[in-house]
């Protein structure tokens, strides 16, 4: 897994009404294969007997196949391993390349519609979300369009907001956008720095660095990865807090000292 999931975390915490978890536990919550796994997995605890007996039932609907690829991946944790085992199932003889798409999804095909596709509809993005209950603008964080990504990234409810960096449709453009994003909150931009796979992209890197929303500790860390123009910019950008400004001064001091 690339990195730490805020949508497991809601779960973990206990802080996700019934009727969520409920969805999850039938397939109808989608997010990427680790986290899927983790959250039905940990549904099987609930206190709820419907609940953990959705979670079980919908365990069961993974074609095995799929799953056992799944489970041959190196970065599958033991404790899930050894949990299918128990249940009779072993890794395979080849892992899978993909740990982004759901193992089942039950999500119906309301949201079951391509990026790239212009909605035939008159009524705009924002009308339909805002008509939506918040299991459907959960729904379509994890499974929408790119344009219900670009809008429910900055919802003012954390859960959805960082419930769309869980989307297996997010890709490294995008999430490069909502790094440059100062309308988002700390909790979306946290979750894109941890996350390795995304942090390999130079211009993920760069807009979390020029971000002012991003957290003080994360943009001077992530300063010393950039490009001496970019290091040169940030010195004299009066939208970062002044003690990035000032470390980059120094970074572009040094360096010109040194040739």
């Amino acid at each position: 897994m690339s990195g730490p999931s805020p949508l497991l975390d809601f779960f973990r915490r206990g802080e996700v009404a019934r009727d969520v978890r409920l969805l999850a536990a039938q397939g109808g919550l989608a997010p990427r294969a680790h986290e899927q796994l983790a959250i039905l997995t940990l549904l099987l605890e609930d206190s709820d007997s419907e609940i953990r007996e959705a979670a079980d039932a919908t365990l069961k609907r993974i074609p095995i196949e799929a799953l056992r690829a799944f489970l041959a991946r190196p970065d599958v944790p033991h404790d899930l391993r050894e949990f299918f085992a128990a249940r009779g199932v072993a890794p395979g003889p080849s892992a899978s390349d993909d740990d982004e798409r759901p193992l089942v999804d039950t999500t119906g095909p309301e949201f079951d519609v391509p990026d790239d596709r212009v909605e035939p509809d008159r009524e705009s993005v924002v009308q339909k979300l805002s008509r939506m209950g918040f299991t459907e603008r959960l729904k379509a964080a994890v499974k929408g369009t790119r344009e219900m990504r670009a809008i429910l990234v900055r919802d003012p409810n954390k859960m959805i907001s960082t419930a769309v960096l869980s989307s297996p449709k997010v890709t490294e453009q995008e999430a490069a956008g909502f790094a440059r994003m100062a309308s988002v909150s700390e909790d979306v931009l946290r979750a894109i720095g941890s996350n390795r796979a995304w942090m390999k992209n130079y211009a993920v890197v760069l807009g979390l660095t020029r971000n002012p929303k991003t957290p003080l500790a994360m943009s001077l860390n992530l300063l010393a990865r950039l490009q001496d123009r970019d290091v040169a910019a940030v010195s004299v950008d009066r939208n970062v807090p002044e003690p990035l400004r000032v470390a980059a001064r120094k970074k572009v001091l040094a360096s010109s000292g040194s040739r």
